[in-house]
């Protein structure tokens, strides 16, 4: 039968046409749901509209199909897409993940948003008067980018803490504490202080971040991730964006009260995440099941769709909690160690440009409200970047010639940059600007891809959070290089920074090639069929259950 026609006859689609469909569709479904008790059976349908059956009875159906997925009735259903319309509709699959889209994608986008705001927003205060009012030097400035960094990947472990404690407290807590550490930077009167400050945001905002891929695999097929990881992520440039025309205003602004631009800035752009951390707290979800916005049938159908991508155990339930095996077998992984080094890769670009362009600019020759305003064009341009690009990696079910791509793209970018600063001097000012579109669109939209890659090639929800934080760990050691790359004294042309992140850059496209090289050689194994044999005194269904579940293929 095809789908087409299963659509039209599944139980929440079209009403029933003919007698002689009624008929059909009642023998693939007597078919799928062979062993079902008979008290829960579809009433005939020659009769009866499957409109007309009330919510329990429908309810008692899913219960018992769910049942015979995972077994307990000595039975499997198969992962064709044809039993999935037996279950739900596609439109009714379609309403849940536009509702995701809408209230958890861009709730969370506008939380990373705030947190890249109040991790980068130094860059902004520099050139608004903090190094002057705190006589910093330029190696006391790298200091306080370093410490943020230090503490950041020290505790890049905690993403696994998503799932051991519930995500609306954690996220909430982990949101307030940066408001307020944010914020607190205003009141800084010395370099120490700020140093202390810096060092304690890097905590709360490592908590946070860089677990939020993993998250959303709490509520997303592997195949859709990309798309929403594009969507949280191109927050950062967004943010970027914002950063420089906010800071542009509030140094406007703050030429006419008494208090100095950049303290005005740190308040201003870090108080507010204070607030929204109350409305995390209650909005946020902790499962399908828990989303406040979706009413019970859609909490179920946003549970079964992702049936297949659930760790489930030998008894058929889901697990819970972290399982330490897989835990060790990640660690022990290549293929996460490349996606961590095509990471650090990525990061030594992503850290270091955000908070020394407006400085770069500056240094071309335009002053200070200036620099601030040309430092957002580039990084709106790659918020657009970023989402096309998740959509068609989607759409096509591809990564690494996405990365690919956009990592010769972002090389090429800083390669002009350092080539008019070289060669062009003054006169290159026009193509120093030019190049930091390319760079900031090729950076940002691999490092999306990438964060997607790794979470798409684990099977599990342990090995899936194990990966993201060996990425972030071994990923986050890149802003330790990149925030050294623009010392004063390379200025104003920085020719070394700017090579040294094309180098890079490159690197992130030759590695994305060669993982796809490893992982066609691993699907091509067998047919990546990883069959695992129950003990001799396991039920059928048991050995068929694990056998089914063992089958993973990877995304190229």
């Amino acid at each position: 039968m095809s789908h087409e026609s299963l659509i039209a006859q599944s139980p929440r689609a079209l009403p029933l046409q003919a007698d002689s469909e009624s008929d059909e569709w009642e023998s693939e479904f007597d078919h799928t749901a062979d062993g079902l008790s008979s008290s829960f059976r579809l009433v005939k349908l020659q009769s009866t509209s499957p409109d007309s059956l009330g919510i329990d009875e429908r309810e008692s159906l899913d219960y018992e199909i769910q049942n015979i997925k995972a077994g307990s009735l000595g039975r499997r259903m198969s992962d064709g897409t044809e039993e999935d319309f037996l279950l739900y509709t596609p439109d009714e699959e379609q309403s849940v993940i536009a509702k995701f889209d809408r209230r958890l994608v861009l709730f969370i986008a506008l939380l990373y948003m705030l947190s890249f705001l109040d991790r980068s927003n130094i860059g902004n205060a520099k050139i608004a008067g903090l190094s002057r009012d705190l006589r910093l030097s330029s190696d006391q400035y790298e200091w306080l980018l370093r410490a943020f960094y230090i503490t950041y990947i020290t505790f890049e472990w905690m993403t696994l803490l998503y799932r051991v404690i519930p995500p609306h407290v954690y996220i909430a807590t982990c949101v307030a504490s940066w408001g307020l550490l944010a914020s607190l930077q205003a009141i800084s009167s010395s370099f120490s202080l700020l140093l202390i400050l810096r060092l304690l945001l890097g905590i709360s905002e490592a908590a946070f971040g860089p677990g939020i891929p993993f998250y959303l695999s709490f509520f997303y097929k592997r195949d859709e991730l990309a798309l929403r990881t594009g969507l949280f992520i191109s927050a950062a440039p967004l943010a970027t964006s914002f950063a420089a025309s906010l800071a542009w205003a509030i140094t406007k602004v703050s030429q006419h009260i008494a208090i100095t631009p950049w303290r005005m800035l740190f308040l201003v752009e870090g108080f507010p995440s204070i607030i929204i951390a109350v409305f995390a707290w209650f909005y946020i979800p902790d499962s399908p099941e828990t989303a406040v916005y979706l009413d019970q049938r859609a909490r179920r159908v946003a549970r079964l769709r992702l049936r297949k991508e659930e760790d489930i155990n030998e008894s058929g339930s889901e697990k819970k909690g972290l399982d330490y095996t897989e835990i060790l077998a990640t660690l022990a992984d290549p293929k996460a160690y490349i996606t961590a080094v095509m990471f650090l890769c990525c990061n030594v670009a992503f850290s270091s440009l955000p908070v020394f362009l407006p400085t770069i600019i500056e240094e071309m020759g335009f002053s200070a409200l200036t620099s601030q305003a040309l430092a957002a064009p580039p990084y709106l341009v790659a918020f657009l970047s970023v989402l096309l690009t998740s959509w068609l990696s989607d759409r096509w079910r591809q990564r690494s010639f996405f990365v690919c791509f956009h990592a010769l793209l972002a090389a090429t970018g800083y390669s002009t940059i350092a080539v008019a600063g070289s060669q062009m001097k003054n006169a290159g000012v026009g193509w120093r600007y030019a190049g930091v579109y390319p760079a900031a669109m090729g950076f940002f939209s691999a490092i999306t891809i990438i964060i997607t890659w790794t979470i798409n090639n684990q099977e599990s929800h342990s090995r899936k959070g194990t990966g993201v934080a060996m990425l972030n760990i071994i990923g986050q050691l890149g802003p330790l290089i990149g925030t050294h790359l623009y010392p004063e004294s390379d200025g104003p042309y920085y020719v070394k920074g700017m090579s040294i992140c094309a180098i890079f850059m490159a690197a992130v496209g030759i590695l994305s090639l060669a993982l796809r090289y490893i992982l066609a050689a691993k699907n091509g194994q067998s047919g990546n069929s990883y069959e695992v044999v129950g003990d001799e005194d396991q039920d059928s269904a048991v050995k068929e259950r694990k056998v089914q579940r063992r089958k993973f293929e990877f995304i190229l």
